[in-house]
């Protein structure tokens, strides 16, 4: 994963301090992309959904306000629908979000961000 490693960070979000510190202590390389000025395009978003184990329950951040304040069934979206809403608001996605061209890591996960390593 040390190749073509995208970054989706905020910085004021602790998981993503730890993750960014992990990747830089460690040397790995890494683009940086700010979760929110520059959030993962539709075909992004679309590859990443596709890469989790569990789809859109890996990825929401069903705990932030944001999410709660939505007035949406999201089993009732469309594909297209539900792209459109998370590339409009990068908050409903859980973060960090580490991703090249073999792995996927949502969120702070030391374990996996080990591998990386190997």
């Amino acid at each position: 994963m040390k190749s073509n490693l995208r970054f989706y960070t905020y910085p004021s979000c602790t998981s993503c301090r730890k993750a960014k510190s992990f990747l830089r202590q460690n040397g790995i390389e890494f683009e940086e992309r700010h979760l929110f000025r520059d959030p993962p395009t539709k075909e992004e978003l679309l590859d990443i959904i596709k890469r989790t184990d569990n789809g859109l329950d890996d990825i929401l951040s069903t705990r932030s306000r944001t999410f709660k304040e939505l007035d949406v069934q999201i089993e009732e979206l469309t594909v297209f629908q539900l792209l459109e809403m998370l590339s409009e608001e990068p908050r409903l996605l859980r973060r960090p979000i580490l991703i090249d061209d073999e792995k996927l890591i949502i969120g702070y996960n030391r374990v996996a961000m080990e591998d990386l390593l190997a």
